[in-house]
């Protein structure tokens, strides 16, 4: 096994599949510049020490490897990604359209999407290739894993709807020096103890799980919880969209308001109305952002999750801008 680690060894995605490999007797490649991200240095490199599987932290990290195989391709000069057995992607979501794109510029790849957190690690997966892709946010889940009711008092069975995705057994003893914390994120249920960590999950019919987002980003509008990157996957789903963060802002009439903080193309023209509308065609109405801001660039954590705090910030400054 050669692993390529691009993500930044802060975030678990780096980590864990580093531990994995080293544990596995495998080869950790790392790119020469660990500073700045190339994608066309990292391609380089996968050519030069036939890397076999490459991590990515959702868009903002597989977005500028697809856009550059894709360049690379239409110049007639591509590259030689023959050893590239699988695309592991944690940490943050895919979205469906870059999915496909990086399907469709790596078609023999298996695209492998997995799902946990620090406290608990790798609970659930899935698997897409070229012509058999799955359904965006839908895994299955590991043995250890489960939804939680609620109230954190009982297991949901299939089909019984939504809770909190929890792990069993293997799970951390706390945090240290936060009782208080460590009570909230490890409670016991029936003489277990579970790992809980705030993302909300659907357990469906077919013992699938459908993640929906953490909890602590969830909008309340009108009494409706949205769950922003379900709206995120909607909206970039527009091709003029080339990066997208979902925040609520205050609103008197709905307690708060669901806002596209938008990255486009270069050199695209698009009216808020055809995003919105895209959108529209995705999700429920009462979740199609009240309203878009656009900026010349998305604003990421080094790890490549949104950065929801400045996200807000954003918005709060486009909307004092248009009151004065």
């Amino acid at each position: 096994m050669k692993l390529l680690v691009v993500a930044p060894f802060m975030h678990g995605n780096a980590q864990w599949s580093s531990f994995y490999t080293i544990t596995g007797g495998g080869t950790v490649v790392l790119p020469d510049d660990t500073r700045h991200f190339s994608a066309a240095d990292t391609l380089d490199l996968v050519q030069r020490e036939r890397v076999i599987s490459i991590p990515v932290v959702g868009d903002a990290m597989a977005l500028p490897l697809v856009e550059e195989v894709e360049r690379a391709s239409a110049a007639g000069a591509g590259y030689d990604l023959s050893s590239v057995a699988a695309v592991n992607n944690g940490g943050a979501p895919l979205s469906p359209s870059l999915r496909s794109r990086l399907l469709e510029a790596i078609p023999h790849v298996l695209l492998l999407d997995g799902a946990g957190s620090s406290e608990t690690g790798i609970q659930m997966s899935s698997v897409s290739v070229k012509g058999a892709e799955v359904e965006a946010a839908i895994f299955t889940p590991q043995p250890d894993t489960a939804v939680l009711d609620d109230a954190l008092t009982r297991v949901l069975e299939p089909g019984e709807g939504g809770g909190w995705l929890a792990r069993r057994d293997r799970v951390p003893l706390g945090y240290l020096g936060d009782s208080d914390k460590t009570a909230r994120t490890f409670p016991t249920v029936d003489g277990v103890r579970w790992a809980v960590p705030g993302d909300r999950a659907d357990l469906l019919d077919d013992g699938r799980i459908a993640l929906l987002g953490r909890d602590n980003i969830t909008i309340n509008s009108g009494g409706e919880k949205i769950f922003v990157e379900e709206v995120e996957r909607a909206i970039i789903g527009h091709p003029a969209v080339r990066d997208v963060i979902v925040v609520g802002r205050p609103s008197s009439r709905w307690g708060s308001e669901v806002v596209a903080v938008v990255e486009l193309q270069d050199d695209v023209a698009v009216r808020d109305e055809e995003l919105l509308a895209e959108c529209g065609r995705h999700v429920a109405r009462y979740k199609v952002p009240k309203a878009v801001v656009r900026v010349d660039r998305v604003v990421r954590a080094p790890t490549g999750k949104a950065d929801y705090r400045w996200a807000e910030e954003v918005v709060t400054d486009a909307r004092q801008r248009a009151s004065v």
